[in-house]
């Protein structure tokens, strides 16, 4: 039996898949649920939060109307596994970005959750090297 091959090795393949897939859903989810439920909708939501706040409103309001295609983008891309080591920095970037959001809001419930997506991301970074299933890695066998 080979490393590959080992149930170990195994077992590192489905947990990965398994986290991939749930943060791709989330994140997928995010953006189309936005998108389903009126896009002008959340956009005057975001731009009514961040009313007060030091960030001009035309920075929100661009952030807020283009959001929900980065996330239905990305959770996508993470779900299916397709350029999944650029989606998942994307990912992890944008958490950057919505942490940095919410600490101007001062909203520490918020930034606390976006902590956790943090850690996901950077898990799944962390072990890639045990992806088997997804578009990348049947690429890659085709090869």
């Amino acid at each position: 039996m080979t490393a590959e091959n080992s149930p170990r090795a195994s077992d590192a393949a489905l947990a990965h898949l398994l986290l991939r897939a749930t943060i791709g859903m989330n994140i997928l989810m995010h953006g189309v649920a936005r998108l389903v439920s009126g896009e002008d909708k959340f956009v005057a939501s975001l731009v009514q939060q961040y009313q007060g706040s030091p960030l001009p409103q035309p920075l929100v309001l661009g952030f807020a109307t283009v959001l929900p295609w980065i996330e239905a983008t990305i959770g996508l891309l993470i779900l299916t596994g397709l350029r999944m080591r650029s989606a998942l920095v994307a990912g992890a970037l944008l958490i950057i970005v919505l942490t940095f959001g919410v600490g101007v809001r001062q909203n520490w419930e918020a930034a606390g959750l976006q902590l956790t997506y943090a850690v996901v991301f950077a898990l799944l970074l962390a072990s890639a090297s045990a992806d088997r299933y997804s578009l990348d890695a049947l690429m890659r066998r085709k090869r």
